[in-house]
C-alpha cells in the first residue's frame, strides 16, 4: 500500500499544487536531485518544482512501481510532458522518499533520472 504522503505528493505535482507540496515536507526536509544542489526546508523545496517544470507546462508523473520498506518508499515513475513549443518529453525516473513514522510527512526525497537524455529532449 502506498503511504498517504507519497500519493498526495504525486497528485500535487501533477496538479501543480505547490502549497500542498510545501505542506507535505517536514520543516527541515531535504530534496536531492541529480546534478543540482540539495534544497533544504519547505520553502526552498516548494520553490524548486515550478522552476524545474517551467519548460514543461504539460507534465504527468505516473508511478509504475512502489516498494515500501518501513519509512523508505521507492517509486519508479514514467514522466510524460510537452515543452512550451509542443515537443514531447518522456523518461523514466526513480524517487526515494524517507517518511516520518506516520507516513504523512516527507523528511527527505531524492530523485534519479538520466539528466543528459532529458537535456537532449529539451534541446531538440
Amino acid at each position: 500500500m502506498t503511504p498517504p504522503a507519497v500519493e498526495r505528493y504525486f497528485a500535487a505535482v501533477n496538479a501543480e499544487d505547490w502549497d500542498t507540496i510545501r505542506d507535505l515536507f517536514a520543516p527541515d526536509a531535504a530534496l536531492r536531485t541529480v546534478g543540482a544542489p540539495t534544497r533544504r526546508g519547505r520553502d526552498e523545496i516548494a520553490a524548486h518544482f515550478p522552476k524545474v517544470l517551467a519548460a514543461l507546462p504539460v507534465h504527468h508523473d505516473e508511478p509504475t512501481r512502489v516498494v515500501v520498506a518501513g519509512p523508505t518508499v521507492l517509486v519508479e515513475i514514467r514522466f510524460a510532458g510537452r515543452t512550451t513549443d509542443g515537443r514531447a518529453v518522456t523518461f523514466d525516473a526513480v524517487d526515494v522518499f524517507d517518511l516520518d513514522d506516520s507516513g504523512t510527512t516527507i523528511e527527505a526525497l531524492s530523485t534519479w533520472y538520466d539528466t543528459a537524455a532529458v537535456a537532449r529532449q529539451l534541446r531538440s
